[in-house]
């Protein structure tokens, strides 16, 4: 599938416009520095929805090795873990709606590019994502080893939290993507926060209609990818348990 850019609109591009500067007026104290970082080296603007092939992967190519790959929506599990495999961050091409602000029953274009791509300019990052998704295809016939590695995704990828010197920071996307939780997230005293802890991760049921009741708190993106064989080992002996 390709991007197709010439088919987004002047509104796609107010749209675009009016979510990016949202976030970047909050984002910066809130987010992790490796993202805010990356926001500059992917080459963001508030001005432009991102070219896949003219803005993003040459930037990416040259910072990581990574691409980002166009699909038609949510894609099956095999599939995503293949690309993610290969180096491939696969992103959805459709846009949100002036009337879709506030909630989306599925990832757009802006979760799946201004949530996610910035934090692929971040070498250990990227490699802990490959090698994550490589042990998801060799689990891929488990409904539960899949399920497991899903809450760890959702916990790490998509909701993940950084300690940062003295300050909590946010890396994950669906966190960077949402108004609402980026200050639920760091500031409110309703959700439990707490230390990365793989067999934990595994175990815990995830929320897709509201906000989290827990986040997870990496001390470093070299932690997420040094866990990777704690996360085969602990896979594999819940698998037989």
């Amino acid at each position: 599938m390709n991007q197709t850019y010439s088919h987004y609109t002047p509104d796609d591009q107010a749209v675009w416009r009016l979510l990016f500067e949202r976030q970047m007026a909050q984002l910066p104290g809130k987010a992790s520095q490796a993202y805010l970082d990356g926001i500059v080296a992917t080459g963001f603007r508030a001005d432009r929805i991102p070219d896949f092939e003219q803005d993003l992967n040459p930037r990416l190519k040259l910072l990581t090795g990574w691409r980002v790959c166009a699909v038609d929506g949510l894609i099956p599990n095999r599939e995503f873990f293949e690309l993610m495999a290969n180096r491939n961050f696969p992103a959805t091409t459709w846009l949100r709606r002036q009337d879709q602000l506030a909630y989306l029953p599925e990832p757009d274009m802006f979760h799946d590019t201004f949530g996610h791509v910035p934090m692929l300019s971040n070498q250990a990052f990227c490699d802990f994502l490959a090698a994550l998704s490589r042990i998801a295809l060799h689990h891929i016939d488990s409904e539960e080893a899949i399920a497991m590695i899903s809450r760890l995704y959702w916990y790490t990828v998509e909701f993940g939290l950084i300690q940062e010197g003295h300050e909590l920071r946010i890396y994950g996307g669906g966190i960077l993507s949402s108004m609402g939780e980026t200050t639920y997230s760091l500031y409110s005293p309703v959700p439990k926060r707490v230390l990365y802890d793989v067999e934990v991760l595994l175990k815990t049921p995830y929320i897709i209609d509201h906000f989290q009741e827990q986040y997870f708190v990496i001390d470093s993106y070299d932690q997420l990818y040094h866990s990777i064989p704690q996360i085969e080992s602990v896979l594999e002996a819940l698998l037989v348990s």
